[in-house]
């Protein structure tokens, strides 16, 4: 019990209970790629339809991101987190049970509609029980959160779908997320206050949010080019990072290098553990070093230079391969840090809100860039088939990853952009 009667305790073990929602939302919402081969003849898909299929989280997952943040302003993360894992649970056991390709997209969509709620929640969450000069760092463990989810999309889930199948293990990650939502509830609350605790020390209490107040939030966040600029970078980052690993990234070494589903998702574990260890590395760098914008317009330059390979080569060394997928993975971490300057720069009652309209961007990204590489990769198929699956060309995946590198190149201007801007006003959140 002196663990639940010391906040310092508390908080972690609240933060570790969100945290496993969240590893849940990761899991489900990259599962498509192990999956792919399982859907596509379940269901009978093209790739459009399967690159829509696997949208159809981020679709709902990016709509309510907005209402998310005000609900985790106002009504705390305790519920907002609970509720969020009970119907991403829920969507679980409906995808599970489908028998056509549109059951099965209506109950994707529904684990998104669940999962959408979680991230916002964490960010909150951390705003309340976290010093200032924390949470960089405790976005990037939860990044890192993500990057253990993401680990195990691939391998382990192509390991564990081949035992079981694809159907019991959902089944099986449903039970588990319903076992989460109670520990949230039980765990999680608004504040320390609202746990019965006095403040921790460095952890300004938050004040109550009217809806006018947030409106007006709203209203200049729509108003605040930085916003935009900021939402760009994590539209292209986090959408490219979910498209590699969360879908075409496996399926393109089955194609262009002759792999197996489980070889091919050797590499996107790769991927996987760059999304362990990248964000949090990089969230702790710009916190000890107190810069925001440097170290995301380096990252997101890197990342720039790390996604050509594939558009440029095509089919380059396998080495190289494992290298871009690794280095795609840790260096999303850069394009976190668009979210924690956004939340430093509006008012405390307002962090959820402002988190939630970048994130909102990012998941944006996650929604439009896998369906226009299926859209591309339908354009360039050819009539042979691969393992009973449509099979495309070495050619279609250049121009599709080539659209990936080019988003991640604006990206990468809009850093730079606000790099200028943050130099000429001399802010305090220079990078």
């Amino acid at each position: 019990m002196n663990v639940l009667s010391d906040p310092t305790k508390r908080r972690w073990l609240a933060w570790a209970a969100l945290a496993t929602v969240f590893l849940l939302v990761n899991l489900h919402r990259l599962s498509t790629a192990v999956l792919s081969e399982r859907l596509t003849a379940d269901f009978e898909t093209t790739a459009a339809q399967l690159g829509t299929l696997h949208a159809s989280f981020f679709l709902i997952y990016a709509a309510i991101q907005v209402p998310t943040g005000v609900l985790a302003d106002r009504v705390g993360p305790r519920y907002v987190g609970s509720v969020g894992g009970i119907v991403l649970s829920l969507g679980a056991v409906g995808f599970a049970l489908s028998d056509s390709y549109l059951a099965a997209l209506a109950s994707r969509a529904l684990i998104g509609l669940g999962s959408g709620v979680i991230f916002v929640s964490i960010l909150r969450f951390c705003a309340n029980w976290y010093r200032a000069d924390e949470f960089a760092t405790m976005t990037g463990l939860t990044g890192s959160v993500a990057g253990i989810g993401a680990i195990l999309a691939t391998t382990p889930l192509a390991v564990t779908v081949a035992l079981f199948g694809w159907r019991e293990t959902l089944l099986g990650l449903a039970v588990v997320g319903f076992v989460a939502a109670g520990a949230v509830f039980f765990l999680a609350r608004q504040s320390p206050a609202a746990a019965g605790f006095d403040p921790i020390d460095g952890v300004p209490e938050q004040p109550t949010v009217t809806l006018a107040e947030t409106g007006g939030y709203l209203r200049t966040l729509l108003g605040d080019i930085d916003q935009w600029l900021l939402s760009v970078v994590f539209f292209a980052g986090n959408g490219s990072i979910l498209t590699l690993v969360g879908l075409w990234g496996v399926p393109y070494l089955v194609v262009v290098y002759g792999f197996d589903v489980t070889t091919a998702s050797y590499f996107t574990l790769l991927g996987s553990v760059g999304l362990l260890i990248g964000p949090p590395t990089i969230g702790w760098i710009s916190d000890a070093r107190s810069q925001r914008l440097l170290p995301m317009a380096v990252g997101t330059g890197l990342l720039l230079l790390t996604l050509s390979t594939i558009p440029v080569l095509g089919r380059p060394p396998l080495v190289v391969i494992a290298v871009t997928y690794l280095a795609c993975g840790f260096l999303f971490g850069a394009a976190m840090l668009s979210l924690s300057v956004v939340k430093e720069r509006y008012p405390a009652g307002a962090s959820g809100v402002a988190t939630a309209t970048v994130n909102t961007a990012g998941f944006v990204g996650a929604t439009v860039l896998p369906a226009i590489m299926g859209v591309v990769l339908d354009t360039y198929r050819t009539d042979e088939t691969v393992g009973g699956t449509v099979a495309y060309t070495q050619f279609g995946y250049r121009i599709a990853f080539g659209i990936l590198a080019a988003t991640v190149g604006l990206a990468f201007l809009c850093s730079l952009w606000l790099l200028a801007r943050d130099a000429t006003a001399e802010s305090p959140t220079s990078g």
